[in-house]
């Protein structure tokens, strides 16, 4: 179900270079790359950041080739764009909790790896389910949009301190309940044989930790996806490529992300602003909208919503630079 925007020879060309685009850099990067556990430099983080950059930009031209005018390319960058935003969250998380564990540095591509590949698969089962959902009952789009604005109110709000307590997740108080475990992570391993029985090594919970997290954010980033486009193919292609570059996005951003103290705030910004769009589009208060006020449709390009996005989140950027936090303020 794409809505209409490919045609058939088109979609199936589509979805092949997709496909091969992330299988082909998933052997390579874990076969060639990173064979050996190694710490991952900035210089490299930096390099395959705007690699997988440049690939996301690659692949939505072709979206706008293939499609019919621009409006997919620009529903496929919006939602790029936003999710690769929300990832600032999820990168924070992930490194709370790697620190929590004090888990080898040398360790962390290989967990990323993992963690990464998980959520290509949940995040496909939750937006093929949401795509489903929707087709049936249209209404749970105004969930969808409530939500966003709910959310966005309630991370601007938040302090931006973050605290983990991974002794209350259930899913990894289950675990250590049926797993055997090891005392010490066996030199990267997240699982090993002795005496004819598995053991899995802490390393192993971390993954089950971060996996749990990410369907967390999920439950932001999938919402805020189908607020910029119904396309569930649209969707997902941006939500996996985003999360692609997550993992080179973790090593650049790790150390600096206090820098950017005011992200949040736009990023709390852009999703009132999509929940809101999402809303204001829909028949029910198009209705409402045109019976009070005498309005006719109303409904916001695509590439203008675009356009907001990367304002307000390059400003937020530009203003945490310009205006940086007292140390004082950054060291509580």
């Amino acid at each position: 179900m794409l809505l209409g925007i490919f045609s058939g020879q088109n979609e199936g060309l589509l979805f092949g270079v997709f496909g091969a685009v992330i299988i082909l850099f998933l052997l390579v990067d874990l076969g060639v790359f990173h064979k050996k556990h190694h710490k991952v430099s900035q210089k490299e983080a930096l390099q395959q950041s705007l690699f997988w950059v440049l690939v996301s930009m690659v692949y939505g031209g072709l979206i706008y080739f293939f499609g019919e005018g621009p409006d997919a390319s620009f529903e496929f960058f919006s939602a790029y764009v936003t999710e690769k935003a929300l990832s600032v969250d999820n990168i924070f998380v992930i490194l709370l909790i790697l620190r929590y564990f004090s888990v080898n540095e040398e360790y962390y591509h290989g967990i990323l790896f993992w963690g990464i590949l998980g959520a290509i698969v949940f995040r496909a089962i939750f937006i093929f389910v949401g795509a489903l959902l929707i087709s049936k009952f249209h209404w749970i789009l105004y969930i969808f949009g409530v939500f966003l604005v709910y959310s966005g109110i309630k991370i601007f709000n938040e302090d931006e301190d973050m605290d983990i307590e991974p002794e209350k997740n259930p899913l990894l108080r289950y675990a250590k309940k049926i797993l055997p475990l090891t005392s010490d992570d066996r030199g990267g391993k997240f699982s090993v044989i002795e005496n004819g029985k598995r053991f899995f090594t802490p390393l192993f919970l971390v993954i089950i930790l971060i996996e749990s997290t990410d369907l967390i954010f999920a439950v932001d980033s999938i919402p805020a996806a189908f607020a910029i486009t119904q396309n569930e193919f649209v969707i997902y292609t941006s939500n996996i490529f985003a999360v692609m570059g997550l993992r080179a996005m973790f090593f650049l951003l790790a150390n600096v992300l206090d820098k950017f103290y005011l992200l949040q705030k736009g990023l709390s910004i852009v999703l009132i602003f999509i929940g809101a769009k999402m809303l204001l589009e829909m028949s029910l208060i198009q209705q409402g909208l045109s019976y009070i006020f005498g309005t006719e449709h109303i409904e916001i390009p695509i590439f203008l919503s675009f356009g907001v996005i990367i304002l307000v989140l390059i400003g937020s950027i530009l203003l945490s630079l310009a205006f940086p936090k007292k140390p004082e303020l950054v060291n509580q």
